[in-house]
């Protein structure tokens, strides 16, 4: 039935020609933004997903800053550590020397001692990284327990449950096991540093009360030394020996101090080698979800833009259709 007041052809192509024309703005939006989902309209349950991973990347980046700066400050008390038993061997090595020599020789040796103390405690003051120095440390206050230095948390990982909540793990380094000084005045030898703690001469065990040895006699029960404060000088060969024992017992803590140091710089590099690897991971895993594929998409273009050129030139032929009715009425 010809009629001209219902073209059902001009309204089915231009019916055709808007659904192409949208799909070919789906398809453009796709191309100049790169993405298949870039808001909430285009899939819901998509883009909330790649927005929380996004924001749990923007973490985890965050966590990287911090093991990165956790592992400078490692380095640098490790660094200091190490220098440090250096010199201890050093003063080990002048009280062997000192053990049997005259009083004149133990006189030059108590000022090679003294000038490797003082080296020492230089060391330990400027193993500083970020304001943070754990070898050389002042526990007056701002910790539990005064003279109880705390355990410094390195932010290792952002992790998220299968319920969504949100937690933070880390890398603990116990201080109080590496210090080498304690500023706190009133701390005893049991949580002195390594160093300026008291040690029983028969033992070289850390020890509560202080007892000072008479120079030159004969060694005291409950004589204690510090490896900070060590002289040889008017000293007898017996109270060197003491000093060695004192000396060694330090060597050993410190050695391990350092084994626990380069244990957490170990964790630390592990740690910051799989974040990354996490985070290029979540990367991926969300352009899965709603990057474009810009092969597919050109070539949907390419044809959307020829079924628009159609759809037009339908439309055109639908409306020329009404013109046709006028010859009818040619007489």
């Amino acid at each position: 039935m010809a009629s001209i007041m219902t073209n059902a052809a001009a309204m089915t192509a231009l019916q055709t020609l808007n659904a192409t024309n949208k799909n070919l703005e789906v398809t453009q939006s796709r191309i100049s933004t790169g993405f298949r989902v870039s808001e909430a309209a285009d899939n819901a349950a998509y883009w909330s997903i790649a927005t929380t991973m996004r924001s749990d990347n923007k973490a985890l980046s965050t966590v990287q800053d911090a093991l990165g700066l956790g592992a400078s400050k490692i380095d640098t008390a490790y660094t200091g550590m190490n220098k440090a038993i250096e010199l201890v061997n050093d003063i080990k090595v002048k009280l062997v020397a000192a053990n049997g020599a005259s009083a004149a020789d133990k006189e030059k040796y108590d000022i090679e001692i003294k000038a490797l103390q003082g080296q020492i405690k230089s060391y330990a003051d400027a193993a500083t990284f970020s304001g943070a120095n754990w070898l050389s440390v002042d526990t007056t206050s701002g910790h539990t327990t005064a003279g109880t230095f705390n355990d410094i948390k390195i932010v290792a990982s952002f992790n998220r449950d299968a319920s969504g909540a949100v937690t933070l793990s880390t890398i603990d380094v116990k201080v109080q096991d590496i210090k080498l000084y304690e500023a706190y005045t009133t701390a005893t030898g049991l949580n002195d540093g390594i160093l300026d703690a008291d040690r029983l001469g028969t033992t070289g065990a850390r020890n509560a009360t202080a007892q000072a040895p008479t120079a030159g006699a004969v060694p005291a029960a409950g004589d204690t030394y510090k490896v900070s404060t060590l002289s040889v000088k008017g000293h007898s060969d017996a109270q060197i020996g003491q000093m060695l024992t004192v000396v060694e017992a330090a060597l050993k803590e410190m050695t391990t101090a350092a084994t626990n140091l380069g244990a957490a710089k170990t964790r630390v590099d592990l740690q910051k080698t799989f974040t990354s690897s996490l985070m290029d991971s979540i990367d991926r895993g969300i352009g899965q979800l709603v990057d474009a594929d810009m092969n597919k998409e050109s070539t949907r273009l390419q044809a959307l833009q020829v079924q628009q050129q159609l759809g037009i030139q339908a439309l055109s032929i639908a409306n020329g259709n009404s013109q046709s009715i006028l010859s009818l009425f040619r007489g």
